[in-house]
């Protein structure tokens, strides 16, 4: 009987799949590497022959997501679309991803602190700077902090309310922060 064939691109995803499971339920701090592959049903050892640490897993595990997130930022800033429409794709674009990636979300608020999240913090201001900038020239990174801001409160009452209907909290957010935004008279 010859060994059974591994499919190394869907067990390095298992793997993943797993480690992001891991990390949302426990946080990362807590987790292990134990903890991932007891989760995926495997060795340890064999996380080790795709991951080399618990930083690779995470980094790994949020490849994809920032992929997506790249797209639905640089889409609201290469438009052709006016600007506010283009905003509110942005907006509602973010709140759909999360709302897609719950496991993501919970890993993003327990990294809250990091300098993982302070670069992506960093990252999206300027992206929306630059957006709201193109709405209004007197807008600038102080506007962009408040938008985030807004975001990240809608997703914590989510994370902590499931209940709570985050895909549906984009028309809200965009009433608020548009009307905000419409020249002043």
């Amino acid at each position: 009987m010859s060994p059974k064939k591994v499919d190394k691109d869907a067990r390095r995803q298992e793997i993943l799949d797993a480690a992001v499971r891991v990390f949302a339920r426990k946080g990362f701090a807590a987790s292990r590497i134990d903890d991932v592959a007891t989760e995926a049903g495997i060795a340890k050892g064999s996380v080790y022959l795709y991951f080399d640490s618990r930083n690779a897993l995470l980094d790994a595990a949020f490849e994809k997501y920032d992929a997506d997130s790249r797209v639905i930022v640089q889409r609201a800033l290469d438009g052709e679309a006016p600007p506010l429409d283009r905003f509110s794709d942005l907006v509602r674009g973010t709140l759909e991803l999360l709302a897609d990636t719950p496991d993501h979300a919970r890993i993003l608020l327990d990294l809250w602190s990091t300098d993982y999240m302070k670069q992506v913090y960093r990252q999206n201001r300027q992206a929306i700077t630059l957006l709201l900038k193109e709405i209004r020239p007197d807008l600038g990174e102080p506007h962009a902090t408040v938008v985030v801001g807004v975001i990240e409160g809608v997703l914590l009452q989510w994370l902590v309310d499931p209940e709570l209907p985050i895909a549906e909290l984009s028309q809200p957010i965009l009433d608020v922060c548009i009307n905000g935004l419409k020249e002043r008279r």
